[in-house]
C-alpha cells in the first residue's frame, strides 16, 4: 500500500477533479443528489470573488432589465470585527413544512434534514477546492496501486458526542447495515455494489461482506470491483454508524428508532441539546469535537415559512438561511443587516413524467409500457410548451435561468452549454401532438385511440410563488390542448408521492421536482436502473451502458469521459424521462455580526469557528 505513488489511473482522476473545480470556483459555482448539501462550510482564508456588476459598497446591482446574475456575488462572509467567546445564533430552515426527522446520514433522504445533519454530524472525509477527498479530515486514507483497495486511518481524537471512539467497527457497521436487505433508506445502489462481496452480503448468501475488513480498531480497508473516476469524488461512503447504539436495533426498525428520530448522535462540532418534531433544534457546543472547541456555545435551528424569511432576517429572528428564496431577493437586495452570499447551486429544477413503478423486491425499476406518458411525443411537446428562459426572468430575475440538459452548468467541464435541450416553440408543440395522433376536438386533445386524455400533475408548495408558477406550466399545456389537473402538496408528501419510499402514487402522472447533484458528475444515482430517486422509474438498456462507460476505466481519460456525458446529455434529450426547467443560484443572507462564514464545496471554512462579534443579531436600519 502506497499513499502517494499513485497509478496513472489516479493521476488522471486528480487531474480530470481540479479541471473540474477550477472551471466552477471561477464562477462560483459549488452547493448527490440524491445526496443534497452533506458539505460543511467552514474556516481557512477570508477571500472573495466580487463580479463586475456591482455597486460602490459591494453589493450586486441589477441590469437595465432589472435581472441579476450570480457571477456578482461573492461566496465568503466579509468579517466585521474579531469574534468574542461563546455567543449562540439562530439558523433559520426555509420551508412550509416540518423537517422529517430522519436525522442520520446512513438513511435520510431530503434536503431539510440533511440542514439539521450538517450542524451535529460530518463524514469522516473532507473535499479540498478541487472536490477531491483529502486526507485533512476525521480520517485519512491511502489508496492501492491498482486504484481499488482503500485503506483509511480514524484519527485517535474522534469520539461520538457520548464520548465513545469512533472506529472501524463503527464504518464497517455503515457498509453492513446499508447492504442488508432489511434495509429501507436510500443510499444503497452502485456505489455499494462496486464493493467486494456487498452484493452476496444483501443477497443472503454471505455473513460479512469480503471487500470490508477492519484491520484495527482505527482502520478500515475496503476493496472495490473496479477502479472507477468517481472513487474519489463522492464513490466512497464516509458516514460511520455508531454500532454501540444501533447493533441491537433490527436494521428494518433503526430509521424510525428514537436513536435517530428523538435522540441522534454524531461525531460534529455541535450536539442535540433537544428537538422539537419538525420544527426546531437546540445544539450545544462539543467541547470534545476533534478539530477544536468552538467559538460559539450555542446554535438554535428553527422552521420558518418563505413568506416570513424576510421579516425574520430583519428583526435578527434569525442570523443566517442557507437557501434564501431567490424570487424575494430583488425587493430585500439592500437589506442593512446582512451580506448576501451567492454561488451556482449544484441543482436543478426538472419536470418528471412517471413511466414505471419501483420494484421493492428486486430493488430495481419496473417500467409500464401502458403508462399514461409513455408516448415520447407527448412528454416532448409537454417541454416544447413552456418557455423557461422566460419563467427565469419572470419569477426570478435571472438568479434561475433555463435549463436544457441533467448536467447543470455547477459542473462546467461536463455541461454540454452547445446542447440546447428542446426549445420553446408552441406551433412545433401542437405539430408534435397532431403527427402523433393526439386530435383536438376543440378544447381538449384526446388519446391516439380517441379516448380522453386528463393529465395529474402534482408541485410542492413553499413560497409565494410555487402556485403560479405550477399554474403557467398547466396554462402552457393547455395552449396545446392538454387538460392538465394541478395539485400543490407539501414537501414531504411530495416525496411521498413521487416514490422516496419506494412506493408510487398511482394517480401522479407528471410532477416537478428538483435536485442537488453531487460533486462528481455521474448521475447514476438519479438516473440508474436501480436508484431509488429515479423517480420517473425509467430505464433502458442504452442508457445504463452510457452511465457505465462515464465511470469505467477509459474513463480515467477526462475527454473520453467528457463525450461520454455529451451524448448521455443528448440521450436523455431524445428520451425526455425528465427535463430540466430552471439552473439555479443559492443565495445566503448572513447577519452582519457573523464572522468566518462561507458557503460552497472546499472553502476551507468549518463550523466549529464560526463566531460572532456582538452578543445580539444586527437589527436592519
Amino acid at each position: 500500500m502506497k499513499k502517494s505513488s499513485w497509478s496513472r489511473s489516479w493521476q488522471v482522476v486528480l487531474m480530470l477533479t481540479l479541471v473540474l473545480a477550477l472551471a466552477a470556483c471561477s464562477s462560483n459555482g459549488g452547493n448527490n443528489s440524491a445526496n443534497p448539501g452533506t458539505g460543511n462550510n467552514t474556516p481557512s482564508e477570508n477571500t472573495s470573488n466580487q463580479g463586475e456588476n456591482s455597486t460602490d459598497d459591494g453589493k450586486p446591482k441589477a441590469d437595465a432589465d432589472g435581472n441579476f446574475n450570480i457571477a456578482d456575488f461573492t461566496n465568503v462572509k466579509t468579517n466585521r470585527g474579531e469574534p468574542i467567546q461563546g455567543g449562540s445564533i439562530t439558523f433559520g430552515l426555509v420551508g412550509d413544512s416540518p423537517f422529517e426527522g430522519t436525522l442520520n446520514f446512513n438513511f435520510y433522504s431530503g434536503a431539510p434534514d440533511a440542514e439539521v445533519l450538517e450542524w451535529f454530524d460530518e463524514g469522516l472525509l473532507t473535499w479540498d477546492s478541487n472536490y477531491v477527498y483529502t486526507n485533512d479530515g476525521a480520517a485519512t486514507y491511502e489508496v492501492s496501486e491498482d486504484g481499488r483497495t482503500f485503506t483509511f486511518t480514524i484519527r485517535d481524537n474522534v469520539n461520538w458526542h457520548d464520548g465513545v471512539p469512533v472506529t472501524a467497527e463503527d464504518w464497517e457497521f455503515a457498509h453492513e447495515v446499508i447492504s442488508h436487505p432489511d434495509y429501507n433508506g436510500p443510499r444503497y445502489g452502485s456505489d455499494f455494489t462496486n464493493i467486494e462481496g456487498v452484493v452476496e452480503y444483501h443477497e443472503g448468501k454471505a455473513d460479512k461482506i469480503s471487500g470490508i475488513k477492519v484491520l484495527n480498531d482505527k482502520q478500515l480497508q475496503i476493496t472495490y470491483i473496479k477502479s472507477t473516476p468517481s472513487l474519489l469524488t463522492g464513490g466512497v461512503w464516509i458516514y460511520p454508524l455508531a454500532k454501540h447504539i444501533f447493533k441491537d436495533i433490527p436494521v428494518a426498525d433503526m430509521a424510525a428508532s428514537p436513536q435517530i428520530r428523538q435522540n441522534p448522535i454524531g461525531i460534529g462540532p455541535f450536539k442535540v441539546e433537544s428537538i422539537v418534531p419538525g420544527e426546531s433544534v437546540v445544539y450545544k457546543k462539543n467541547t470534545d469535537y476533534w478539530r477544536g472547541e468552538p467559538l460559539l456555545d450555542e446554535v438554535i435551528l428553527k422552521v420558518i415559512p418563505a413568506t416570513t424569511v424576510v421579516q425574520e432576517l430583519k428583526s435578527g429572528g434569525v442570523d443566517l438561511v442557507s437557501d434564501f428564496p431567490v424570487d424575494q431577493y430583488p425587493d430585500n437586495a439592500d437589506m442593512s443587516n446582512v451580506e448576501f452570499l451567492g454561488i451556482i447551486d449544484r441543482a436543478y429544477s426538472y419536470i418528471g413524467f412517471k413511466l414505471g413503478t419501483w420494484d421493492a423486491e428486486k430493488k430495481e425499476i419496473a417500467m409500464n409500457p401502458n403508462a399514461k406518458m409513455a408516448d415520447v411525443n407527448l412528454r416532448k411537446a409537454m417541454w416544447q410548451a413552456v418557455d423557461n428562459d422566460q419563467v427565469g426572468k419572470k419569477f426570478y430575475k435571472g438568479l434561475r435561468w433555463g435549463g436544457t440538459t441533467l448536467i447543470p452548468p455547477s459542473h462546467p467541464d461536463f455541461h454540454d452549454a452547445s446542447n440546447p435541450g428542446v426549445t420553446f416553440d408552441i406551433e412545433a408543440a401542437k405539430k408534435t401532438l397532431d403527427d402523433a395522433g393526439y386530435a383536438y376536438d376543440g378544447e381538449w386533445r384526446t388519446k391516439p385511440d380517441g379516448s380522453p386524455l386528463e393529465i395529474n400533475f402534482i408541485s410542492m408548495t413553499g413560497s409565494d410563488i410555487s402556485e403560479p408558477l405550477a399554474q403557467y406550466y398547466v396554462q402552457s399545456w393547455a395552449a396545446i390542448g392538454l387538460k392538465v389537473n394541478l395539485e400543490m402538496v407539501e414537501f414531504n408528501t411530495f416525496y411521498t408521492k413521487v416514490g422516496s419510499e419506494g412506493t408510487d402514487d398511482p394517480n401522479v402522472d407528471v410532477y416537478m421536482g428538483a435536485w442537488t447533484v453531487g460533486i462528481d458528475v455521474d448521475p447514476t444515482g438519479l438516473y440508474g436502473h436501480d436508484a431509488l430517486y429515479n423517480f420517473p422509474r425509467w430505464e433502458s438498456e442504452e442508457n445504463d451502458r452510457l452511465l457505465a462507460e462515464g465511470v469505467s476505466e477509459k474513463a480515467f481519460d477526462v475527454e473520453y469521459r467528457k463525450q461520454v456525458y455529451k451524448e448521455w446529455q443528448q440521450y436523455m434529450v431524445e428520451q425526455i424521462p425528465v427535463f430540466p426547467t430552471l439552473y439555479r443560484s443559492l443565495l445566503s443572507p448572513v447577519n452582519e455580526r457573523i464572522v468566518n462564514y462561507a458557503i460552497g464545496d472546499g472553502t476551507g471554512f468549518y463550523r466549529y469557528n464560526i463566531g460572532v462579534t456582538e452578543d445580539k443579531p444586527v437589527v436592519a436600519k
